[in-house]
């Protein structure tokens, strides 16, 4: 079958160890089923494993891609759940010590088929396209569980998100405003902060501007580079919840200013099952959907990582088969 795969790292220059081409076809053991894949999308983490951050050496060649939409054996249309946990484990899967993602212990989704544990299969509505279904599992799942089961935070709050453009941030400004958040963002360029208030955002300020006012919430997915600005706009009380660090993970801790307004500092990643559930519910008696900045064949990859890697996206990008 056709896949897009890792086999080597550097982390100077990532795309040189990603290769295109064929590898053999999955089999299903006891317990897992495969899925013809019609839609995959990319993430951040496609690009770590490339730099051969959370991929050993000895598991390569390696399939990358956590998020796929597809048919499983039956015809039926279904969306893959990317955490994959023990199978002795119970209850929240992202808590499972032992539990991994698709594309670092198995083999991921950017194929023509994958294999993944039953219980990781989630039906689609016919309301959601596979691409647009193929979304979810990764960026908006990570949004969803940032937003409305770590933050504690409640509608008609501000939420600052930083970065405008990413795929969790683009899911975070929609999903928080249909549910009535104020939500302001941080872009880096005029084009990026359009766009997030084309998206619905209610502001949009160059990063690290100075706010008319501190926030209730910051959703922190950049790292380093914001996270002090992150800090110092939130409200005494406030809590910033981060689920990823694009820039680096060694930011200004600010505790004194943590310690002393009383900050809560929230780490959340993915989502569950039922969450995920919980999410194509809510995009279907919404309507709201995916922004997708570009849609590609899958033998075309290779640009899709390359925009990835130099930040020239708007959302999510999306591989078709």
């Amino acid at each position: 079958m056709f896949a897009v795969y890792a086999d080597s790292f550097s982390s100077d220059d990532p795309l040189s160890g990603l290769k295109l081409g064929d590898r053999p076809d999955p089999v299903a053991e006891d317990g897992w089923t495969t899925i013809d894949v019609k839609a995959a999308a990319l993430n951040h983490h496609d690009l770590w494993s490339l730099q051969g951050v959370g991929l050993k050496q000895e598991a390569l060649p390696m399939i990358l891609g956590c998020d796929a939409a597809g048919l499983d054996e039956d015809g039926n249309e279904v969306v893959v759940h990317a955490v994959v946990s023990d199978p002795s484990w119970r209850g929240d899967e992202t808590l499972d010590p032992k539990r991994s993602l698709l594309s670092e212990r198995y083999q991921g989704t950017l194929a023509d088929k994958v294999v993944v544990p039953t219980r990781n299969v989630v039906p689609k509505p016919s309301s959601l396209s596979f691409e647009e279904a193929a979304c979810l599992p990764t960026a908006w799942l990570t949004a969803y569980r940032m937003l409305f089961v770590r933050s504690g935070l409640r509608p008609g709050q501000t939420v600052l998100v930083q970065g405008a453009s990413g795929g969790v941030a683009t899911a975070l400004i929609v999903l928080g405003r249909a549910a009535g958040y104020r939500i302001w963002v941080t872009g880096r360029s005029e084009e990026k902060r359009a766009a997030a208030l084309a998206l619905g955002a209610d502001q949009a300020f160059e990063t690290g501007a100075r706010l008319p006012e501190r926030v209730d919430g910051v959703m922190e997915t950049v790292g380093e580079a914001t996270w002090s600005h992150s800090i110092k706009s939130l409200k005494p009380g406030g809590v910033v919840v981060t689920s990823g660090a694009t820039t680096g993970f060694n930011p200004g801790a600010e505790l004194n200013r943590i310690f002393f307004t009383q900050l809560s500092v929230v780490g959340s990643t993915m989502g569950t099952r039922a969450e995920l559930e919980s999410l194509i519910q809510l995009c279907s008696v919404t309507g709201i959907r995916p922004l997708i900045d570009v849609e590609l064949p899958l033998a075309q990859a290779r640009e899709g990582f390359a925009r990835m890697l130099e930040g020239r996206t708007a959302g999510k990008i999306v591989f078709t088969l």
